[in-house]
């Protein structure tokens, strides 16, 4: 019994190392190209209303509610939700846009766990592409990017689950899904 008691206080103990070595920062990023300019891209981003057609997050629950408030598009404009335990709840405000180039966010998580991060969408030109009709297009090399504090659950989280993937896989298939919307919507 005394042996197995200081096994478990010697792995907390070893959970508690490795968490504190995490930075105390956090950085999530993936990035796509689409097949558009960036001023045919920035409109679904910069608003908000727009999500629904790409973002990963309004999967998580069809019956999720959701609030809007400030401007239809940009600084200021501003999606308040509330759903089941996967999509929890909590906002994101557009704080600050370049257009055609960048828009900053913040997401305050409420649940199920409060956080409050910045997002950062970023659009940048990849290059001329061929379309079907051989006119000239614009690629777009296109970057969601997630930073915040990591305060110690979600760094003790951190050593049992790999955030960046987990996180950065949402990520991915939100860009793939804004690739498909834009480019579909291009060759109507």
């Amino acid at each position: 019994m005394f042996v197995l008691l200081v096994l478990i206080v010697v792995a907390i103990a070893a959970l508690f190392y490795l968490a504190s070595k995490k930075p105390d920062i956090f950085q999530v990023e993936r990035s796509i190209v689409i097949e558009a300019s960036p001023a045919t891209i920035f409109p679904h981003i910069n608003t908000l209303r727009s999500w629904k057609a790409w973002s990963p997050y309004e999967r998580l629950d069809p019956a999720m509610t959701q609030n809007y408030s400030g401007p239809e598009s940009g600084a200021g404009a501003k999606m308040a939700w509330a759903g089941n335990g996967k999509a929890g709840s909590g906002s994101v405000t557009i704080t600050e846009i370049e257009p055609d180039a960048r828009i900053l966010a913040n997401l305050d998580m409420l649940k199920p766990f409060e956080g409050h991060n910045v997002v950062e969408f970023s659009l940048e030109p990849a290059g001329a592409v061929n379309d079907t009709s051989s006119a000239q297009i614009g690629s777009t090399k296109v970057t969601w990017a997630m930073s915040g504090p990591q305060a110690l659950i979600p760094k003790l989280m951190g050593v049992v689950m790999n955030m960046d993937k987990m996180v950065g896989g949402q990520f991915a298939e939100g860009l793939a899904n804004l690739k498909r919307v834009v480019e579909t919507g291009l060759k109507r």
